[in-house]
């Protein structure tokens, strides 16, 4: 029986708030579980030195944690004047798993910064990012294809992203933290719409696993990313 009295392939309630900011040109809080993040896309009309003048566009992403997210207040980052390497890494995985869905020539000489801040955690805040950053980049992008300044989607898949692991010699689908915490194997699965794989992370966090036990965690995480790219279309309808 999993803490949370969920059945093994069963996701956690999502939920996607889209407009959540006033600012913005995309943003969305989105809900999976207790762990809420509030993701924000931004347009600006700049790329890296490392591709302006090849035509290409660019898309990228930041990401943090309020102090209170988890049940011990954290310290600011900003107050030690550096972004630790959980944040750092979380945050290039961000941004390399959404720039997997666009087609970066039809995007054109443009930024998206896609920031997502994490309100409140209970595990699998990278993948909520993910999920909900793509809903962010989404709801940008149709603000740019509207003033006709792309002209075709440059979004050519959905990007969704979700954790599984074996909880108690069981595989399971979207670990909560009290899961997570106690895992022999924790996995994280970034795919796209369509069901290609742009990532996956998988570590041995208290025992080794099989070769059937990781595709039994690739079926589950199949079925869970369908469900938010579900998720993700319905909200941005």
């Amino acid at each position: 029986m999993r803490p949370s009295g969920r059945d093994l392939s069963e996701m956690r309630a999502v939920s996607i708030e889209t407009g959540f900011t006033k600012h913005a040109e995309g943003s969305c809080l989105i809900k999976i579980g207790d762990t809420h993040v509030l993701c924000t896309a931004t347009i600006e009309d700049r790329v890296p030195p490392f591709i302006k003048g090849s035509g290409l566009g660019w898309v990228t992403a930041e990401y943090g944690m309020l102090p209170r997210a988890t049940n011990t207040r954290m310290r600011r980052e900003a107050a030690s004047g550096k972004q630790g390497g959980r944040t750092v890494e979380i945050q290039r995985l961000i941004g390399r798993s959404l720039r997997a869905g666009v087609d970066r020539v039809a995007l054109g000489e443009r930024q998206i910064t896609v920031d997502c801040d994490v309100i409140q955690a209970d595990g699998g805040t990278r993948c909520a990012s993910i999920t909900g950053g793509w809903v962010a980049l989404r709801l940008a992008v149709n603000k740019l294809m509207k003033t006709g300044d792309v002209i075709s989607d440059p979004l050519v898949d959905p990007v969704a992203a979700v954790s599984c692991g074996i909880y108690a010699g069981q595989p399971v689908l979207d670990l909560d933290y009290p899961e997570d915490s106690e895992a022999g194997v924790d996995g994280n699965f970034i795919m796209t719409g369509s069901g290609k794989l742009i990532e996956v992370q998988m570590s041995a966090e208290g025992s080794v696993f099989s070769r059937d036990q990781m595709n039994q965690l690739m079926d589950l995480a199949e079925k869970g990313v369908g469900e938010l790219v579900a998720a993700q279309k319905a909200a941005t309808a």
